[in-house]
């Protein structure tokens, strides 16, 4: 096995990317109240909401309430899913209360336009302008590439293709790319392999793996993305979320999962485990059925016993 990072930093996206697949729409206090629970519990990354338009998503209709109500501990911070120019002049009005974007477009023709209704092109000149006027801001800015590693409508994603977007992000002024198996199409294999080509391609930006479980290999695709050196992660607690244009998809790998896995391979993550399965417990309570995370059905092990 190669040596693997020492430390992991961790971005919670349950808030924006769980949350907005629930059939009935969360109340503000609550999304609230499971964002402190979050930030309790050690993640110091956490994506809170998205600026998209409330008749496409209701669920992130209160963007702008939720980030007025979070409070603002020092050393953490929050991001926004933005998914174009308008929708980063309303979050703008909010300029003081987050502090990175994220900006996102597919790496298959076919999905882009399913998902944005625009070809990739078009996306990347659009979301050129979007980080140019964020950047003016001094907000940092995270290019999220979808279907990286395979498109339920395209099937097979070249990587020369991703890596060519994520160049085009980074040029555009992205400090981050994410690369996100949106249903969990990917193999470990794949994904070494993978992160391999992108460490010697894509250079001076923090690169960063987005798994989802839907085959059940997110965690064995963390250790093939560990192998190869990287050490930035995004999930949801509860395992929360999926893809809304691929039926059958499951949701993100679960935060608790990440964690407890990390920690006991001697990765540290800063999260407190216990505290992050209470917040776990608290969104399954206001969901009213059981969530998929491994951890959060077994406990945490105490390996002092």
């Amino acid at each position: 096995m190669s040596e693997l990072p020492q430390r992991v930093r961790i971005r919670e996206v349950g808030p924006r990317d769980g949350f907005q697949n629930e059939p009935e729409v969360i109340p503000t206090e609550e999304k609230v109240r499971l964002i402190g629970l979050l930030v309790a519990s050690g993640l110091r990354r956490i994506e809170v909401t998205s600026f998209v338009r409330p008749d496409v998503i209701p669920q992130l209709a209160d963007a702008d309430q939720v980030l007025e109500a979070i409070a603002r501990p020092e050393g953490v911070a929050y991001s926004v899913l933005i998914p174009n120019e308008k929708g980063l002049e309303r979050a703008l009005a909010d300029r003081r209360r987050f502090d990175e974007i994220n900006v996102f477009l597919s790496a298959s023709e076919a999905h882009n336009r399913r998902n944005v209704n625009r070809s990739i092109a078009e996306s990347l000149e659009g979301l050129g302008r979007t980080v140019a006027r964020a950047r003016e801001e001094g907000l940092r800015c995270e290019g999220v590439i979808s279907v990286s590693f395979g498109c339920p409508y395209e099937g097979e994603v070249p990587p020369a293709r991703v890596f060519e977007i994520a160049e085009r992000l980074a040029e555009a002024g992205c400090d981050e790319i994410s690369f996100g198996d949106t249903t969990g199409m990917a193999n470990p294999r794949q994904v070494g392999e993978f992160f391999a080509a992108a460490n010697q391609r894509l250079t001076g930006v923090e690169l960063t793996a987005h798994f989802h479980n839907t085959r059940g290999q997110g965690l064995a695709n963390v250790l093939a993305a560990l192998e190869q050196g990287i050490a930035s992660f995004e999930s949801a607690f509860g395992e929360l979320g999926g893809s809304p244009l691929t039926p059958g998809a499951t949701g993100n790998i679960s935060t608790e999962d990440l964690v407890s896995m990390l920690e006991e391979m001697g990765v540290a993550t800063g999260v407190d485990l216990a505290l992050l399965i209470d917040a776990s417990r608290a969104v399954q309570e206001l969901l009213g059925r059981p969530l998929g995370a491994h951890v959060l059905r077994a406990g945490p092990v105490d390996w002092q016993r």
